[in-house]
């Protein structure tokens, strides 16, 4: 029984040390983002990081545990190569998970969770789109060699242990111990004896995110986020429900709570200067504030939006509600908060019940129609778009090969084209034009992302110029636009998807990370404004349709912007964190750690509670629908 006993907690040792050793290796790896750090830091990291290493450690001895107990009966060869099986399965894996979280992390700023599983098998072309074949081949390679090095070490550990073990005389004794020996794995799996189990907080231990960051399991990161991805009811318990109730009524739309409020006219503004004009939506990816000047960003790089916001309505405090595309369309086009653990996109017998922008418009009598140089199924998009009430969609199969140059399929100024060519096929005399129908065209940008090749060169910086491209793409469509008598009954919405790629390496539990630009022109557009409200992507939805004399109430989140009744903050959510901003209270608070992470401005505070409740309400919705 000894060499059993002593088997198990080599193979559990083994499984700390490798986790342990990790995280060097990462803090090694993003060496630039740990500059300034003390030579104490690592240590700490690994001392804070060890209860997840303990608890996943436990996890994947359990079943080594198990084949000790069959030892007891039998030492045939089928069990030597279930455990050699076992080990070149785990070795495989954890080399796959480590190495893809070093991969991903600059990226994203966050481990390894759920997220990017759901990416891959949508569209593993999209995928990979960010990255270079090198970089692929690298990674490939240096998963084999580390999955080489692990299975080596596993299998010097077994055979060593494998030549000290007989069959024992007292069988069921010696299964009987081991059994409670691979019971009390339990204890450092659950995380101890408290109220509390194992969660990916308990190891964030600075103000430095990026030191909780270093201490994270990657493995047990994305353990922990697949076990979340469906239980939605459960999920962001802060109150009772009561409570939560009580002040959702204090942060939703009035029309949400009475379908036949309305707006006194004397308060009433109106953006547009005629009842139904065209709509034409321009989601920019990854774009920031940082990239306007008149928004207080960098000169030159985002000139043509800059000259664009002098002659149109320009929301100056407006934010993104997540960190990805797929969250930012959700939220731009149907009004529904982006979500910390999961994307709704990826349910699609949830997200045909979400109302949406294209739907309302389709059923006041506008025609609808989708534009996007890249594939259309990346992230379900496409069951989502057709459910939302687009009825057509051109993606990158509608394009020529020899057009298809860019990495996300067609670059930014073909998809401009495209869409200026049907527009102009749109009725636009006085004659034809009273019996057709109004359109509803949403045009998504591609080629400001990574790894940000365009046909265009302005700008030294690699990333910036790809945002100058697409700016210059905006522009030459815009001044061609002009040119069309379609132009002077059509609103235009230039919002981004969210922010990325610039400014580098920001913070998700950072504000900046979330303010974007929400910029309306157009000839319909009756006169420039700058409106200072604080809002989200999720309130575009109400306003315009507010503006346009239609209902919105099925849009629970979304508020209008416009109505000084309405309750006026932001809100955004990053992998298991949220924020709430308003113009006394700038917060963020991180669910992992159970902390608040920014808590600034003249009513510290205020938005913690409200902002908990919104969650706790946007998840009980979801595990509704």
């Amino acid at each position: 029984m000894k060499e059993r006993l002593i088997g198990l907690i080599k193979t559990y040792i083994l499984f700390v040390c490798i986790f342990i050793l990790q995280k060097p290796l990462f803090i090694l790896y993003y060496s630039s983002l740990y500059a300034g750090t003390s030579w104490a830091d690592p240590f700490r990291v690994m001392w804070n990081g060890l209860p997840l290493d303990l608890s996943l450690a436990g996890y994947l001895t359990a079943i080594p545990g198990f084949l000790f107990i069959a030892s007891a009966w039998t030492l045939s060869s089928t069990l030597r190569r279930i455990w050699s099986g076992y080990y070149l399965f785990i070795s495989i894996l954890l080399a796959v998970i480590f190495i893809v979280d070093l991969g991903l992390y600059e990226y994203w700023g966050f481990r390894l969770d759920a997220t990017p599983l759901f990416y891959f098998f949508s569209s593993p072309k999209d995928a990979l789109a960010s990255i270079s074949i090198w970089q692929v081949l690298g990674g490939i390679i240096a998963m084999g060699l580390y999955a080489s090095l692990l299975y080596v070490i596993f299998l010097w550990v077994q055979k060593g242990t494998w030549k000290s073990m007989k069959l024992p005389y007292r069988r069921l004794s010696v299964s009987g111990v081991m059994l409670l020996l691979t019971g009390l794995l339990f204890i450092p799996i659950r995380g101890g004896f408290t109220v509390s189990t194992m969660n990916t907080g308990k190891v964030y231990f600075s103000s430095n995110q990026r030191l909780n960051h270093a201490a994270i399991n990657p493995a047990f990161s994305l353990m922990e986020s697949l076990s979340k991805q469906k239980d939605f009811g459960s999920q962001y318990r802060f109150m009772e429900a009561a409570q939560a109730d009580e002040l959702m009524k204090t942060l939703v739309d009035p029309m949400v709570l009475d379908s036949t409020a309305v707006i006194p006219d004397t308060l009433r503004t109106a953006l547009f200067k005629t009842e139904r004009p065209n709509v034409v939506f321009v989601i920019l990816e990854s774009f920031s504030s940082r990239l306007m000047t008149s928004l207080g960003g960098e000169p030159d790089i985002a000139v043509h939006m800059d000259s664009l916001a002098k002659e149109g309505v320009l929301f100056t405090n407006f934010y993104a509600n997540s960190f990805r595309t797929d969250r930012g369309l959700v939220a731009v086009l149907s009004g529904f908060p982006a979500q910390p653990t999961t994307s709704i996109m990826k349910y699609p017998r949830k997200t045909q019940h979400l109302p949406a922008i294209a739907g309302s418009l389709r059923d006041a009598g506008y025609q609808t129609k989708y534009y996007y140089g890249g594939d259309a199924d990346f992230t379900n998009m496409r069951s989502y778009l057709i459910s939302s009430g687009f009825e057509g969609i051109v993606s990158d199969e509608d394009f020529s090969v020899s057009e298809r140059l860019s990495k996300w399929g067609a670059h930014d100024h073909l998809v401009f084209n495209r869409l200026l060519e049907d527009i102009k096929a749109e009725p636009a005399d006085s004659a034809s034009a009273k019996s057709a129908r109004p359109f509803f065209k949403v045009l998504q940008t591609s080629s400001s992302h990574e790894p940000f090749e365009v046909p265009y060169r302005r700008l030294a910086n690699d990333r910036l110029n790809a945002f100058a491209y697409t700016d210059s793409c905006v522009g030459d469509f815009v001044k061609r636009f002009r040119e069309l008598p379609q132009w002077e009954n059509t609103v235009m919405v230039l919002v981004p998807d969210h922010v990325g790629a610039y400014p580098e390496y920001l913070d998700n539990l950072s504000i900046e990370r979330y303010q974007i630009p929400l910029l309306l022109i157009g000839g319909a557009i009756a006169e420039p404004r700058r409106i200072d409200v604080y809002a989200s992507q999720h309130d575009i939805a109400a306003t315009l349709l507010a503006q346009l004399s239609l209902p919105h109430q099925e849009f629970t989140f979304s508020k209008d912007m416009l109505n000084p009744a309405s309750p006026h903050f932001a809100f955004f959510t990053v992998p298991d964190a949220f924020g709430m901003v308003t113009p006394d209270n700038q917060l963020m608070f991180n669910c992992e750690a159970n902390a608040t992470a920014v808590d600034e401005g003249t009513a510290k505070g205020k938005n913690l509670l409200p902002g908990e409740a919104y969650l706790q309400k946007l998840y009980d919705d979801i595990a509704k629908r």
